[in-house]
């Protein structure tokens, strides 16, 4: 493959099933409807309780962290939060970071306090980071001094989150709301009265600090139209969203490898968020994925830790990128039991390797532009440098492949392209299977390297 106008191929063609040809046409700048890139556009997510066990505990976290800030000269985006935010309740009286009592090591706490210590910690990652705090609890006093704690403590704080998916969802997955489950929801609680105690906590919490532009809001993680950003925004007047700094929703898409890695269902997914995204620029705000990965409550064990969901990674990524989503969270949970996780104690998973792909695709690109229109199983982006000239093309076909019979080759012909000087760069991502694992030996390539212990 040559692309000529193009610095560097990336190709993601690991999944082949059948004979064809897709033809694209390279436009020579970004078309006026690319949309921008955030300089840091993959973030990552940990559940409140753990997250000091990610960076006490699991030596690859540093590191895994550190290859995305090697390739972007960024750090990743991080936000703290999670069903356990609305479990903590700050005590500015212990030193440890987090006091809480389970069962079993795997298990969540149903309660738990969290110390200074906690923000301290945070602050010293070298990214930004959101922090997610309680409004469950209905104890907004407890609140403000967790937010003051932060605000004084972390230079890298980028906002604070009031609540954690207040329409609930159960550990039986069943949807409800915070209904009988949260004291702030004693009475009725439906998508209109926590708009309006999102709104209320939002000025309080705001005026305690003393900032502007300090809240995630949203937060929610049914489908949109309800419990969405649009809603929301709806019931706010202008002092409300002088706090708001930008609006989050959570997305974990679910389904079988075959149809979570489908570059149309990806594009489907991707695009339930339309409206919203819309509703936050039109009131001059940034819209994010605050939580999101391949399958809620941890993960799927046949879905999660597969190549196949390492691919989606990258996809999605891309994807919400291109919609205009700035930046998507991937949530990491309970150490020891989390299928989608990224990384565990000893190695990296297949997601990271989609992950990493997508990051070093987008790495110093200022605009993204999609040849494809998102219906079929193939994909074809363009990353745009800050002169708007195309700097890397990444082709995906997400075919599925199971990894045994004929693995027949998939074409990808790009037009419109003109000679550069300089030489031409590819690299391909791949491994034996859509269902290949790193933890059952099945480890993918990335320019036929593999990465191992973090690096």
């Amino acid at each position: 493959m040559l692309f000529l106008s193009v610095k560097k191929v990336w190709c993601v063609l690991p999944v082949l099933a059948k004979a064809a040809t897709v033809t694209y046409t390279v436009p020579n700048s970004a078309p006026t409807g690319a949309t921008a890139l955030d300089p840091a556009p993959v973030g990552l997510s940990f559940e409140f309780f753990a997250f000091p066990s990610y960076f006490k505990n699991v030596t690859a976290t540093n590191q895994c962290l550190k290859n995305f800030q090697t390739l972007t000269g960024i750090w990743p985006p991080m936000r703290i939060g999670g069903t356990t935010q609305d479990r903590a309740v700050y005590d500015p009286n212990t030193s440890a970071y987090v006091v809480y009592t389970v069962a079993a090591p795997t298990d969540a706490p149903a309660a738990l306090t969290f110390g200074p210590s906690f923000m301290t910690l945070a602050e010293t990652y070298g990214g930004t980071v959101v922090l997610g705090l309680n409004r469950g609890h209905d104890n907004i006093t407890n609140t403000i001094a967790a937010a003051k704690k932060a605000k004084s403590s972390m230079t890298n704080l980028l906002a604070i989150e009031l609540g954690n998916e207040p329409e609930y969802v159960d550990q039986q997955l069943i949807s409800q709301d915070w209904s009988g489950v949260q004291p702030i929801a004693s009475g009725s609680w439906t998508p209109a009265t926590d708009a309006a105690s999102q709104d209320d906590w939002d000025i309080q919490v705001g005026q305690a600090l003393n900032t502007k532009t300090i809240i995630q809001a949203g937060n929610s993680n049914s489908a949109p139209p309800t419990w969405g950003a649009a809603e929301l925004i709806a019931t706010e007047n202008a002092t409300v969203k002088s706090y708001v700094h930008n609006y989050a929703h959570h997305n974990y898409p679910g389904g079988s490898l075959t149809s979570l890695m489908s570059h149309s269902s990806i594009s489907r997914n991707v695009g339930i968020f339309t409206a919203d995204i819309a509703a936050a620029v039109g009131v001059g705000k940034d819209y994010v994925l605050g939580e999101t990965n391949s399958v809620s409550g941890g993960g799927a064990a046949d879905v999660s830790p597969a190549f196949g969901a390492g691919l989606w990674t990258m996809d999605y990524v891309l994807r919400t990128s291109l919609a205009n989503i700035k930046r998507t969270y991937f949530h990491h949970g309970t150490i020891g039991l989390c299928y989608y996780c990224w990384w565990g104690r000893y190695d990296m998973g297949a997601p990271y390797y989609g992950a990493y792909t997508a990051v070093a695709a987008m790495a110093g690109g200022s605009y993204i532009s999609a040849l494809d229109n998102g219906s079929t199983n193939y994909a074809a982006y363009i990353i745009y440098d800050a002169a708007r000239k195309p700097l890397r093309a990444l082709l995906y076909n997400s075919d599925y492949y199971a990894g045994t019979g004929a693995r027949v080759t998939q074409s990808f012909v790009l037009q419109g392209l003109t000679a550069a000087s300089g030489s031409v760069k590819a690299k391909r991502l791949t491994a034996k299977g859509a269902g290949s694992r790193v933890d059952q030996g099945g480890n993918p390539t990335l320019g036929a390297k593999r990465l191992r212990m973090g690096r």
